[in-house]
């Protein structure tokens, strides 16, 4: 599981989809999950930028310009996960995992391309708008992280990343506000250190493969899959 999720998620995003859902499955409470799987998202992330910047793909001023705002996010989300009872977060769990399905069928990133530099000038939003996107990413990544890489690769390449770049600035991206969102679910007593450290093993792993193959491939292959098994564990936590 962690190294399918590790994959994943450094080729478009979405490998929580399967990992909370199914941490819920072997008996973790919902909102219990949602912080341990955070353990997996540092690990693979902290694998996947060092394996990035050695092949020279994330420049270190992409975070003067979408760091802050996105860290800043993040605490708000990661507040409200660690307050929401267990109840309603599965069952918003369930239907954002439905949506990301639908999302990731529609396929937005699909034959764009950008020019392989971060220009917020030449975004439609501006600079002050997309600092404010970047807010609300980092807010819904503290929230519950699913399919936040999509949403990330989505405004990379309207801002002049290329697919690549865009990945390595959402894997960057997802480190940096992770560090203290995994804090304040750890203080809350939302993690699961022995479950969480055993998830990260393989994630790490399937991010390293995750860089090769999304510099070599790209990620399509891999989203009928990722949408089946999506929606079958969306299923299974809203009626089960």
């Amino acid at each position: 599981m962690g190294l399918a999720a590790g994959i994943i998620n450094v080729l478009a995003g979405g490998g929580s989809m399967l990992t909370v859902p199914v941490l819920i499955l072997l008996g973790l409470p919902p909102t219990v999950a949602n912080g341990t799987n955070r353990v997996a998202i540092l690990v693979q992330n902290v694998g996947a930028v060092w394996s990035f910047r050695r092949r020279r793909m994330i420049e270190a001023g992409w975070l003067g310009i979408v760091g802050p705002p996105a860290v800043l996010g993040a605490l708000l989300g990661t507040w409200i996960a660690t307050i929401i009872d267990d109840a309603s977060f599965q069952r918003v769990l369930a239907v954002v995992m439905i949506l990301i399905a639908v999302y990731t069928l529609w396929d937005p990133v699909r034959g764009k391309s950008g020019t392989g530099s971060l220009d917020p000038a030449t975004h439609p939003l501006g600079k002050t708008g997309l600092r404010a996107a970047f807010f609300l990413v980092g807010v819904y990544g503290g929230f519950i992280q699913i399919g936040v890489g999509f949403i990330v690769l989505a405004l990379a390449l309207s801002a002049g990343l290329d697919l690549v770049r865009g990945s390595a600035l959402k894997v960057l991206l997802v480190l940096v506000y992770t560090i203290p969102a995994l804090a304040l679910f750890s203080l809350s007593g939302k993690v699961d250190w022995p479950t969480g450290i055993a998830l990260a093993v393989g994630t790490l792993a399937g991010a390293l493969i995750g860089v090769r193959l999304a510099i070599r491939a790209g990620h399509v292959w891999i989203k009928r899959f990722v949408t089946l098994a999506v929606l079958v564990l969306a299923g299974r936590l809203l009626f089960f």
